[in-house]
């Protein structure tokens, strides 16, 4: 059924870069950069000390908001989330549909769009079930499985601890043999901030970190390419609180008609 695979791929993004991280902060031997060209004061870093500075601001952050899409899958979030595990924003599955999701403590808000009805239920019973439910958030809390699984992407501190890797080695400390060196990209620019690549090649994979240039040092930006397949993450808006806003009432239906609709469904 589509709800389950909604419910259990709406986490998959946030391993697509996380991985990307881990590999890039976790590789030892760098090239060090011996002239600004417009890299302030990341020129006299080796790539190893920015991907290490990067990570660790990553860590520190109490909220962000985080972008993902992958060639592999249609699934996109856009979320803002924070350490507490509150988050606002949206999960897109393609065609199967899009759903607006806020979460603050233990209870969810779901808006789903017509296209997720239509996918989730069939015929009429989906038709049906996108004109009663336009516009209305379905509210419950994380005991429901279903909002359980969706709202798992809301995990700051899960997407925090992923992204240091199973066996995180000290910065300094020597690589593998078969690990692959760390280099400088040249200097760009990533939605208005200047950025500082860090690449890593190994085996047909291209990782890229983009690191934020002036002021603190954030990761920005994490790309993949392997296998002809992509992943991308972006993060911005690095301790910025998570909006407490939360849907009224009247916009709300309980999350108890999801599961009678489901139900329901399984029966024809």
């Amino acid at each position: 059924m589509i709800s389950r695979r909604r419910a259990a791929t709406t986490t998959a993004a946030l391993t697509c870069g996380v991985a990307l991280l881990a590999g890039v902060a976790s590789t030892a031997a760098a090239s060090a950069g011996t002239s600004d060209g417009g890299e302030g004061d990341l020129a006299d870093k080796s790539a190893q000390q920015i991907s290490d500075d990067a990570l660790q601001q990553l860590l520190a952050a109490q909220s962000l908001r985080l972008r993902t899409e992958t060639s592999a899958d249609p699934t996109k979030l856009d979320l803002t989330l924070d350490r507490a595990g509150n988050c606002t924003g949206a999960i897109s599955k393609g065609e199967y549909g899009r759903v607006e999701l806020v979460k603050r403590g233990d209870e969810v808000w779901m808006k789903p769009d017509a296209a997720f009805w239509k996918g989730l239920l069939p015929g009429k019973k989906g038709d049906d079930a996108a004109a009663k439910y336009r516009d209305t958030f379905l509210h419950g809390t994380t005991k429901n499985s279903f909002l359980r699984g969706v709202s798992a992407a809301c995990d700051l501190k899960a997407f925090q601890k992923a992204a240091t890797g199973p066996e995180r080695r000290p910065s300094g400390t020597p690589s593998p043999s078969h690990s692959a060196s760390l280099t400088k990209g040249r200097p760009t620019t990533q939605e208005g901030t200047r950025v500082l690549p860090v690449v890593k090649k190994t085996r047909g994979a291209v990782e890229t970190l983009y690191v934020a240039i002036d002021g603190k040092h954030y990761p920005r930006k994490l790309t993949a390419a392997v296998d002809h397949q992509t992943g991308t993450i972006l993060l911005s808006n690095y301790d910025t609180p998570v909006s407490t806003k939360t849907p009224a009432p009247d916009e709300t239906a309980d999350i108890a008609a999801l599961d009678d609709l489901l139900k329901g469904s399984q029966g024809t």
